[in-house]
This record gives structure tokens, sequence and C-alpha cells, in this order.
């Protein structure tokens, strides 16, 4: 889909993340810093009365940025927010989703925003949010 024919109600092509494995959640516990060990210890988890440990949401807040800067390049994005809703349970698998709300000229810029969301496949909305892109 070219970012020149983006119009409002358009859905974007999701981003399918693979299921979310220890690895994964170690491996970005390393790279953010973000060590709680409710997210990579599974008695730390079971003594908080849960059956496993769970992703680090600003992980799954990560993949919708790459979905993105799959779009436009990086410098082009004007704001990005979101809402944690959920958790993603180790194993789960993300789906990462933007649908255009709205295309208009601002300033100078044409400018889309998106309605943001990471689902899992058992349809559980786990993030949503909103971000401004610059088109051109």
């Amino acid at each position: 889909m070219s970012i020149d024919t983006l119009v409002a109600g358009a859905t974007l092509p999701a981003l399918e993340i693979p299921p979310i494995s220890r690895t994964t959640l170690a491996l970005f516990a390393g790279a953010s810093g973000d060590h709680n060990p409710i997210h990579i210890d599974l008695d730390v988890a079971r003594s908080a009365g849960l059956d496993d440990v769970f992703s680090h949401g600003m992980l799954s807040m990560a993949y919708l940025a790459r979905l993105l800067t799959d779009l436009v390049p990086q410098e082009r994005i004007r704001s990005y927010k979101v809402r944690f809703a959920s958790i993603t349970p180790v194993h789960g698998q993300p789906t990462c989703t933007a649908t255009v709300a709205s295309v208009a000229d601002v300033d100078g810029e044409r400018l889309a925003t998106l309605d943001l969301q990471v689902s899992l496949a058992d349809g559980t909305t786990t993030l949503v949010g909103e971000a401004t892109v610059a088109l051109d």
C-alpha cells in the first residue's frame, strides 16, 4: 500500500509477530534495562498469582512502532501514544494493526492520523493507541 494513496478508513497491512518466547523476554529485558522479574522469573510470576511470566508492555509498544516505521521513515512520525489494555502472556502471538482515522493538510504537511491496536490470536486487545505521521 502506498502512503500517497491513504484515505480515511483504509486498513494498513498488519504486522504479525511470532509467539513471544522466554528468550525474547530475556533479550528485551537486557536491551531495555527493564529487569522486572515478573517478566522473566516463573517463581515470581506464580507468587503474584499468575500462571506464568508475561511480556513487557513496552515490547508491544515497540512492535507497534515497527508497524509505523514500516510505513514511513521515523522522522515522519509526529506523535505516538498508547494505552496498555491487557497483558501479553509468554507464547502469546501479537498482531499489530492500524486504520487511517483521517488525512488532512496541517501547516503545509499532509498528515494521517492512525488508530493503532495490538491484539492476540484469541481476540484480546493488549494495547490501543494513536499516531500522526507525515505522508510527504
